[in-house]
């Protein structure tokens, strides 16, 4: 019984290019594509782009009016805000005034 002989390197070159020559004839069997059935293959990547670039507009389009509306909601809020808050701070000259006004409206009862 004969012993394994491992392949030399022209062996692995022969067999590498018979490999290359069977991919390329069987690349060159295949049939070319109908023109019709290319083109109808063109339609609809045309349209699947279409329908795509579609969708993404609409989403961006929600996108911004959420946008929209959290800023709206934002500023309908600050305003709530200022509304509800409290009056500043009076100055001490404006609380000074407010006292004599009401000494003043007693002094005024009194007579």
């Amino acid at each position: 019984m004969a012993g394994y002989k491992e392949p030399g390197v022209e062996d692995r070159r022969n067999a590498a290019a018979q490999a290359r020559a069977k991919a390329l004839a069987a690349l060159k069997a295949k049939a070319p594509i109908d023109p019709a059935v290319q083109a109808e293959r063109i339609a609809k990547a045309e349209a699947r782009e279409k329908a795509q670039a579609e969708k993404r507009e609409a989403v961006k389009a929600a996108r911004e009016a959420a946008i929209a509306e959290k800023a709206a909601e934002a500023e309908r809020a600050a305003q709530a805000a200022a509304a509800a808050a409290p009056p500043p701070e009076l100055t001490e000259e404006e609380r000074k005034a407010a006292r004599d006004a009401r000494y003043a409206a007693r002094k005024a009862r009194r007579k």
